[in-house]
């Protein structure tokens, strides 16, 4: 999206203003293929600068943010210092000013419902970690003041555990590690949020043990389930056809969105790693859930084996998916996508259990050139084996 003429706000918004804490407004989903993408990176991270957005906020607003607070100049501005306000400044009072009281924030822990909920577990963590810092490593945009923001904040958090948390007491190690937050926006207040920690990595670092602490608590979330072992047949198999194959389209120019679909559907339902030959760069990087770094090609097919060799039956599908950029400058594109699966085969989570698992992250990507050349990978692991360790 180009800066619009008319960056200093709509001359009507005085008029509309509601009431103190309504939400009369409601974001609205991006269509798929919509034309509401940024077409290059003048509202960018790289454009500006974490530091720059800290520093010396203000200034001229770049594009239209109707309904939001005069002091934020863009959609970058306002992530990068409402994120830095209520962790680092621990003015954490101040969600309920940019969190919708009916926000709802999709976490390793199922729906967190209201901004009160989403207070109370940024008292937790903020206690576990006191020098918490959030470094705003990329976030990735679309979207605009009228149907809302959507945006994809990747950070890496540090700090040490000084403080109590849910995994246990103290232990003073430090950690690292990767966090995606995608949230929708309008008039400064965030409606949703689906937020994914590389938490299997954070209890590693804690120094606990990873599998007796996924038991521990998959058996405290079981306690208050109703559990159905029934389940239908996967939707990536038509009838009793085998899995469609997805070709181009055959249009000229590079679509990313039809990339993107075609190469995760391929390559994870229709069980064809092969494709990651000619949708990846040879030199790609990932970086993915508890501390992966996963180099070129092969190390990703070999990924993406293990994942379906422990669960056979495997379904993926995107969920979101928005990008910003073009041909020349390259993309960055974010896509939000679920999995689930029967745990039956052996791997990394140890014997077959034969459970029902439900799997989702983010991803962020970089294409250039038309194909793939750095990814990085968050999704709910500690969640997963908190599924099929429990007894």
């Amino acid at each position: 999206m180009e800066p619009n003429s008319e960056a200093n706000g709509d001359p009507t918004t005085a008029a509309e203003q509601k009431p103190p804490g309504s939400d009369a407004a409601e974001p609205r989903a991006i269509a798929h293929g919509a034309s509401i993408m940024p077409r290059d990176f003048s509202i960018s991270l790289a454009a500006k600068g974490v530091d720059e957005y800290l520093r010396n906020p203000g200034g001229e607003r770049v594009q239209r943010m109707r309904g939001f607070e005069d002091q934020y100049i863009d959609i970058i501005d306002y992530i990068v210092r409402i994120t830095h306000r209520i962790w680092e400044e621990k003015d954490i009072g101040y969600i309920y000013d940019t969190y919708s009281p009916r926000s709802k924030v999709y976490d390793d822990y199922g729906l967190q419902y209201g901004s009160e909920k989403i207070v109370a577990d940024t008292v937790h963590t903020i206690n576990a970690f006191p020098d918490i810092r959030l470094y705003a490593d990329e976030i990735i945009w679309a979207g605009d003041d009228k149907i809302g923001f959507h945006t994809s904040h990747r950070t890496v958090i540090k700090g040490h555990n000084t403080g109590f948390s849910r995994y246990g007491p103290p232990t003073g190690k430090a950690v690292f590690l990767w966090c995606i937050a995608n949230c929708v926006a309008l008039e400064n207040k965030i409606f949703a949020e689906w937020v994914s920690y590389d938490t299997a990595g954070l209890v590693r670092q804690l120094g606990f043990d990873l599998r007796e602490t996924a038991r521990k608590l998959g058996n405290e979330m079981a306690e208050a389930e109703i559990e159905d072992p029934r389940f239908g047949d996967s939707e990536r198999l038509p009838g009793q056809a085998a899995p469609r194959r997805i070709t181009p389209s055959g249009s000229s120019g590079f679509e990313v969105e039809e990339f993107i679909r075609r190469a995760w559907h391929n390559i994870w339902n229709l069980r064809s790693p092969r494709e990651v030959m000619s949708a990846y760069d040879p030199g790609l990087v990932c970086r993915a859930s508890t501390g992966r770094v996963i180099y070129g090609r092969g190390e990703y097919q070999s990924f993406i084996l293990g994942m379906l060799a422990m669960f056979p039956d495997a379904m993926l599908q995107i969920d979101d998916i928005y990008w910003m950029g073009n041909d020349d400058d390259g993309y960055l594109v974010s896509v939000r996508w679920s999995l689930v699966g029967t745990h039956r085969g052996y791997g990394i989570y140890g014997a077959p259990t034969g459970r029902r698992i439900n799997l989702w992250g983010i991803a962020q990507q970089q294409i250039e050139g038309g194909v793939i050349t750095k990814e990085w990978l968050v999704f709910n692991e500690f969640a997963v084996m908190q599924q099929i360790c429990r007894d």
